[in-house]
């Protein structure tokens, strides 16, 4: 399973490029860059930063919990990955144990000198008027989020990786999947000869020819008929 930001947009979080999205306000590509965190952290903090409140106040909705109950329903010798490009932490709130989040946490900080010992931990200020520093080594410290420009870190991409091996379904849901890595993955599952589906409000364009079925609609909707109904209009 492959999610992004249109799962959590059913709990009130708004998505990155769908109408009234995250886009629109703030320069994502810019403010979200590991250039601009070297140059400017402060305008890293106010992007992600200020998404910490809303994150904080946002409850899972069915599409999470319908997943978080899929998972617990599997048998002993199945397996089951949710890979979500999601930083809200809403599915394991949902009750998901076996979760990648490729491009990390909102909730979290850490430190931006790699050398540092200090572990992320979670974080509730919005630090919207200066930018923290390194309780260890007094470096700028920064949200623990995958930033534009920055590598998938490899404790994230190897299970994905290793599960695509031998996927028997595959699901994207609430992501366009255009961007690298996550737009590789239905290529990969396709490959391992997978079913593999599209849940999205909008219909890809141009259409991939790796997806087998669409279902368009919201996912909070669709996603308990299609996983446990079979029918996503019921």
């Amino acid at each position: 399973m492959l999610t992004g930001a249109g799962v959590s947009a059913g709990s009130g979080l708004r998505t990155y490029r769908g109408p009234d999205g995250v886009w629109e306000e703030h320069k994502v590509e810019e403010y979200g860059n590991i250039q601009t965190l070297i140059e400017h952290p402060e305008r890293t903090w106010q992007l992600f930063g200020g998404m910490r409140a809303p994150v904080q106040a946002a409850v899972p909705n069915a599409a999470h919990y319908a997943l978080a109950r899929l998972e617990n329903s599997l048998r002993p010798e199945q397996r089951f990955l949710l890979v979500t490009q999601n930083v809200d932490r809403l599915h394991q709130r949902a009750g998901s144990r076996n979760v990648v989040e490729l491009h990390g946490n909102v909730s979290f900080t850490r430190c931006t000198n790699e050398a540092c010992d200090l572990e992320p931990f979670v974080d509730d200020k919005d630090h919207a008027h200066a930018v923290p520093k390194c309780p260890k080594c007094s470096s700028a410290l920064r949200p623990h989020i995958v930033l534009f420009g920055e590598a998938i870190p490899p404790m994230s991409s190897w299970p994905v990786k290793k599960a695509l091996r031998d996927c028997d379904l595959f699901i994207a849901i609430g992501t366009s999947g255009v961007v690298s890595p996550a737009s590789n993955y239905v290529r990969s599952a396709k490959y391992a000869g997978a079913r593999t589906v599209y849940v999205n409000l909008e219909p890809l364009s141009p259409k991939n020819p790796a997806f087998n079925e669409e279902y368009l609609g919201k996912a909070e909707e669709i996603l308990p008929n299609l996983l446990f109904c079979g029918n996503p209009s019921s």
